[in-house]
């Protein structure tokens, strides 16, 4: 077996993240539910939805964009119902939001175990996550992950090709030896697939609906695989290493293309 390139994913791949916003986002429809009481709380997550997967295209995945798709959610419907609005509502809703940014986080079972074998068998090991410094680092630090990555940690509020593609410059690696691990299709397995790298997707329980799709059109240019928990990567990386990942490829590759492309787990 040689050593591997392995680039994770942070959120939802190796520490819980969704389903902090997903009680957050029940807790604000109920809230919500007492002000507006004729709209479904259904309805309200979908706004909040629309409002906050718009603001990705301009904000990134910064972390105030969270909590203030919330207010702008209240916005309308105050709008829509000829409510006013009013300041300490707005900044209920926003810390509700913000409760997410603050609370202490979760690793994954077994990560701690699992990093240690990739280091072990040899692997470089980095990080590449989306989100703003401070929350990112506030993570890392927490849960003590400079173990493992050291400085090779890479934190972006865009997360997509051209990232990643800056990532790839800067560690100079060997793209047929390099693995992009992460859970969401649109984030972290379109951009490597695109870029030559192959892939490792490890479907979330919680998922959010923003990372169930791969960007369409876009030539697949490395191997997409999927396993079904972070347990199992060490010794799936074993049995994949560089002298047999083409076969690998070749074998199960346009089978898990398909699974990928077909896809679609719950929203939040």
């Amino acid at each position: 077996m040689n050593p591997q390139t392995l680039i994770f994913d942070l959120d939802d791949t190796l520490i819980e993240c969704n389903k902090y916003f997903r009680d957050a986002t029940n807790q604000f429809a109920e809230q919500m539910q007492i002000w507006f009481p004729d709209v479904s709380e259904n309805d309200i997550k979908a706004k909040q939805l629309e409002i906050d997967i718009k603001s990705i295209e301009i904000h990134g995945l910064n972390s105030s964009r969270f909590p203030e798709s919330f207010v702008s959610a209240y916005q309308h419907y105050c709008k829509q119902f000829k409510r006013e609005t009013k300041e300490s509502e707005m900044e209920r809703v926003r810390s509700i939001g913000l409760q997410v940014f603050q609370i202490e986080v979760e690793a994954f079972p077994y990560m701690y175990e699992v990093l240690n074998e990739l280091q072990e068998d040899g692997h470089e090991l980095y990080l590449f996550t989306g989100g703003d410094e401070a929350n990112q680092s506030r993570k890392i630090i927490q849960l003590e992950l400079e173990t493992y990555f050291g400085d090779r940690v890479f934190i972006v509020t865009h997360k997509n090709t051209e990232a990643l593609r800056k990532v790839l410059k800067t560690i100079k690696c060997d793209l047929r030896s390099t693995w992009m691990i992460g859970n969401s299709l649109r984030t972290d397995i379109s951009p490597a697939l695109e870029l030559g790298l192959n892939t490792i997707h490890i479907p979330s329980e919680i998922e959010w609906s923003y990372n169930n799709s791969l960007e369409a059109n876009q030539p697949a240019l490395g191997k997409a695989m999927t396993i079904p928990s972070l347990r199992e990567l060490p010794q799936f990386i074993r049995d994949n290493s560089y002298e047999s990942c083409d076969f690998a490829g070749n074998l199960h590759g346009s089978e898990t293309q398909n699974t990928l492309n077909s896809h679609n787990q719950a929203d939040l």
